[in-house]
């Protein structure tokens, strides 16, 4: 999960930084045995110095309060232009089983509920630079110095030339497809029927399935075979190592047939290059309020808060557990950005158990706050086992860890 916030705190140096020690101007110099127009007098004492001895070193004077002020400008200025990087630092949790500002995180109707203690967490991380605004060079600096935050250059993380308003809607459609896959996911792993579709989305580039398969057909079936999620589709194509296959589609009411011939793309997996998302019926509804934050790392956190919801007792046994990973309709966790700063961010909200997805374990090793146990999980229901044993008092020492822990 990411979230944005605005501007940077600054501040002024005043000039006199570079004045403070210079000795005090009295307008009067003394060379014994001279008078003010470079006489001798009878006492041996010189008078005033004239102001074309005094000039010179008023000028260098000058010159170097001159030169200071205008370092410090420069200073300012360089200090304060925008470099291509941003800047991720560790953002609030927010309990699933929890409320955020007053109302529940997670709220069922149309299914029994059980109130559940304990936290299960999602992390967050901030990011700064990039379309959500500009990020300083000392900004940068102060992050690269800084064990708790995490400094990328732009294109790592946005498409050059993405505008705040496509990355805020390329993040909340994330939160949202997220948050069905975690009803989806929750539900498969309690075995509750649900409904669940395949649809086109469009088509990729050079695809084969170019005038074939249109945006908005519901895949029905491949090579006579139901298909009730993704893996049916990949499982089949793999099958069949790049042979045709017959899709039948639902078109505006209408079963549509075509025989569409996988093409490689690349890496030695054949695809049909359609862009597919799901379409779910639930028998129960399920609403997720959780203002500023989005992008789909949540997916895992919120398959377990869920659970806890819909389920008698508590899975928590009230201890203080957090996480993050995107989840699959099939309840496969995925890896997200920012596991570093997400782990601090935990810790600081009180969490001792953290379940990080295994893909991103090598980012984990020699990161881990004091008083985190860190718990590898690849599926929910590993995760599910992981908070139970944790809940109901069981030893966690013996539960996947990532390497180097």
């Amino acid at each position: 999960m990411t979230t944005t916030r605005g501007g940077h705190p600054s501040e002024d140096h005043a000039p006199e930084l570079f004045t403070r020690g210079l000795p005090a101007q009295t307008g009067e110099t003394r060379v014994p045995g001279t008078s003010a127009y470079g006489e001798g007098t009878d006492d041996g004492t010189a008078g005033a110095a004239p102001a074309l001895e005094r000039a010179p070193r008023d000028r260098k004077v000058s010159a170097m309060l001159l030169a200071g002020l205008s370092a410090l400008g420069l200073g300012i200025a360089v200090g304060t232009l925008p470099v291509p990087y941003v800047v991720e630092s560790p953002g609030p949790t927010y309990n699933t089983l929890g409320e955020s500002q007053g109302s529940p995180v997670i709220s069922i109707s149309g299914r029994e509920t059980y109130p559940a203690k304990g936290n299960l967490d999602l992390t967050t991380v901030y990011v700064d630079g990039g379309p959500n605004g500009p990020v300083s060079i000392l900004d940068a600096f102060s992050a690269w110095v800084d064990p708790s935050k995490a400094v990328h250059p732009v294109e790592l993380l946005y498409p050059t030339g993405t505008t705040r308003e496509e990355a805020e809607e390329q993040s909340s459609v994330a939160m949202t497809t997220s948050q069905e896959n975690a009803v989806a996911s929750a539900l498969k792993e309690l075995d509750i029927p649900f409904g669940q579709q395949l649809q086109s989305a469009g088509l990729s580039e050079n695809s084969a399935s170019d005038g074939k398969i249109q945006p908005g057909d519901i895949l029905k079936t491949i090579n006579g075979k139901a298909i009730t999620s993704l893996s049916v589709v990949q499982e089949e194509l793999a099958a069949g190592n790049g042979a045709p296959v017959s899709v039948v589609v639902e078109r505006d009411g209408q079963s549509v047939t075509e025989t569409i011939t996988p093409k490689d793309n690349g890496e030695g997996r054949f695809i049909l290059g359609v862009m597919l998302k799901y379409l779910f019926t639930f028998p129960f509804d399920v609403e997720i309020s959780l203002e500023k934050v989005g992008g789909p790392s949540a997916g895992l956190m919120f398959s377990l808060g869920i659970i806890d919801t819909v389920t008698p007792g508590d899975l928590t046994g009230g201890k203080h557990i957090a996480g993050t990973g995107t989840i699959s309709p099939d309840g496969l966790v995925g890896p997200i950005g920012g596991i570093q700063q997400k782990l601090q961010g935990a810790r600081a909200g009180g969490a001792t158990l953290f379940l990080a997805p295994a893909a991103n374990c090598g980012e984990v090793a020699g990161h881990i706050p004091a008083g985190l146990q860190v718990v590898r999980v690849e599926t929910l229901a590993e995760a599910r086992d992981a908070v139970e044993r944790a809940g109901n008092g069981q030893d966690t020492s013996g539960l996947p860890a990532c390497p180097g822990n």
